[in-house]
């Protein structure tokens, strides 16, 4: 009979959960409700295709169970989620930020659950959500602060980390929020993605959304914009923040999409192959689970090219 390791026997004895070594990870994933028009803000399709693309590359490392149509999960399940993934609108409609959810999220962080948050989903009220997401996903789109411009922004170079690996340097056209609001000092904060913004990006006047003298001052200067960021936390666990997303057609980005795979596994302590988690999609796919946003279905979306 196979004798069981010591750590093993103890956390039997003591009623804890035992986990045995290499264990799949559960990875929890919410969409958010349908938004905006045909091919954006796509949050049900991109959410199945996201994880159907992690059963392509990671089965042997994560479990996925998804909601639709920002339903929440249960309590079970967010105790056993290995990280929580949320792609959906934001603002004060945010799904995860009733004081219900919001107490429920922090019971999970607390454990060193991983927490994702896609596109818009990086956004919430600045006393409605910002402390926690401060805290658990290293920053957030604060209104009257950060911008969300439609801009090309060229990811020239990439830093050395688990969520980078396989990813080539890349650029795309997409509504990258920029000048999140981050902890103070950038404590524990690695950007991921990081990008000069065009002088278009301050083309609006001020507003919640569109500008302040702050960050048109940073975009004269060229200085650097972080569009998406990790965080590793100190009660352990990962957050991972990534602004684009607004175009469903960006999920065709073969290196987007792998950076965002592996963010998610990576949020979820699971282990990152050396060359990312691979996955293959075509137009075809980029089309199916839309949602119906008009009485025409939209045309299959091309790949967003690779630039």
């Amino acid at each position: 009979m196979k004798k069981l390791p010591l750590l093993l026997l103890v956390c039997a004895a003591l009623g804890a959960p035992v986990f045995a070594e290499g264990a799949k990870k559960n990875v929890l994933m919410i969409a958010g409700k349908p938004s905006h028009g045909p091919g954006d803000h796509e949050h049900n399709a991109g959410i199945q295709l996201l994880a159907r693309c992690l059963g392509q590359g990671a089965a042997d490392r994560v479990d996925v169970k998804f909601h639709l149509n920002a339903e929440w999960p249960s309590a079970d399940e967010l105790a056993k989620a290995d990280t929580v993934v949320i792609y959906s609108d934001g603002g004060g409609g945010h799904p995860a930020v009733s004081p219900e959810h919001l107490a429920q999220l922090g019971k999970e962080m607390k454990r060193g659950c991983g927490f994702v948050c896609l596109h818009y989903a990086v956004e919430v009220e600045k006393e409605k959500g910002g402390p926690e997401f401060t805290d658990w996903l290293g920053g957030y789109f604060e209104k009257n602060w950060s911008v969300n411009p439609h801009w090309d922004a060229d990811f020239k170079s990439l830093p050395k980390h688990a969520i980078t690996s396989g990813v080539k340097p890349f650029g795309t056209n997409d509504e990258w929020y920029f000048h999140m609001r981050f902890r103070e000092g950038m404590k524990g904060v690695t950007p991921i993605l990081t990008a000069i913004a065009t002088d278009s990006t301050m083309s609006r006047p001020d507003g919640t959304h569109s500008g302040n003298p702050t960050v048109r001052e940073e975009v004269k200067n060229k200085i650097p914009q972080h569009v998406a960021w990790a965080v590793q936390r100190e009660d352990g666990g990962r957050g991972f923040g990534f602004s684009g997303g607004h175009y469903h057609k960006g999920w065709g980005n073969d290196d987007q999409r792998r950076l965002v795979l592996n963010a998610i596994v990576w949020s979820a302590k699971a282990e990152v192959p050396a060359g990312g988690i691979e996955s293959k999609i075509t137009a075809e796919d980029l089309a199916v689970n839309l949602d119906p946003k008009g009485a025409k279905k939209p045309a299959a979306p091309k790949p967003e090219p690779v630039k």
